[in-house]
């Protein structure tokens, strides 16, 4: 399959245009259309209000928040148009074939419920990394209840390819999802190396029936045993780091949900020193 329609839910803070560019950077890659969710709500939306509170207060409450989520809205999609003119992506409302196209959707209430719902109407979600690898609930929300998989790209990113990509291995379940799910970017890429750990790989067969499998897909791999550190995580993201990898590919977040990441890795290293693109799977 291919990528043609990609899912990214804006959050708040900083970085909002780096974060915009980043996605819409994507979306031209593979020529797709880009949906960008940014979702507002008003106090009285969002809040447990009971009778106590006057309904003056309640409407000047909504009055105040509407103005700055107003402001907050002209300001992103002000910043959208100036991205996408820039890079070359065309301002439409569904997708054209043969072209990058994108568009903002609004969506008003809990932003990790609508994350969670309009994220199962497309092919990729994507998330920018969080801020300091603070796991957020709209981040949780995002990687965990869509159902898709997930490509966390850098919250400042000024390219973005797929030419040399790095596939972590651990046997696990979201490891072969992430493998499978991964198949259209691993077709573009020019060089592709799995590594893994002999604390999750049994026998050397295993590997090599990985590397049969995507030959039945046109797809060629080397692999390379390698040696976990007490740093979880440290070696996988140091691997890619030293390797020049555009891409790491990694089954990631199983049953303990944010708390481990491939080859014996928690994601806390990896958020908080990753300025690759990751590509997993729940």
């Amino acid at each position: 399959m291919e990528y043609r329609k990609i899912f990214f839910p804006i959050g708040g803070g900083e970085e909002l245009r780096e974060r915009i560019h980043g996605a819409l950077l994507i979306g031209k890659y593979f020529n797709c259309h880009l949906e960008i969710l940014k979702s507002q709500a008003k106090p009285s939306k969002i809040l447990k209000m009971d009778s106590e509170i006057p309904a003056n207060v309640l409407s000047e409450l909504n009055a105040i928040a509407s103005r700055r989520l107003s402001e907050d809205l002209i300001e992103t999609e002000n910043i959208f148009k100036e991205e996408a003119k820039k890079i070359g992506n065309k301002l439409s409302k569904k997708a054209i074939e043969n072209t990058a196209t994108a568009e903002v959707i609004i969506g008003e209430g809990y932003r990790s419920q609508i994350i969670e719902q309009e994220s199962k109407y497309c092919d990729l979600v994507i998330t920018a990394s969080p801020h300091d690898g603070r796991i957020t609930a709209t981040f949780e929300a995002t990687v965990t209840k869509s159902g898709k998989p997930v490509l966390m790209f850098p919250r400042e990113m000024t390219s973005f390819n797929t030419d040399k990509i790095l596939i972590g291995w651990n046997n696990s379940p979201q490891a072969s999802k992430a493998l499978g799910h991964a198949i259209p970017l691993l077709k573009k890429a020019k060089e592709i190396h799995l590594i893994y750990s002999k604390e999750y790989i049994s026998t050397i067969d295993d590997i090599k029936k990985i590397q049969s499998y995507l030959r039945v897909h046109g797809i060629e791999i080397t692999y390379e045993e390698i040696e976990t550190t007490k740093i979880p995580g440290q070696a996988l993201l140091h691997h890619a780091i030293e390797g020049n990898y555009d891409l790491i590919v990694a089954g990631a977040f199983g049953h303990r949900g944010l708390k481990e990441l491939m080859l014996g890795g928690t994601t806390k290293y990896i958020l908080e020193h990753s300025g690759l693109p990751i590509f997993m799977a729940h």
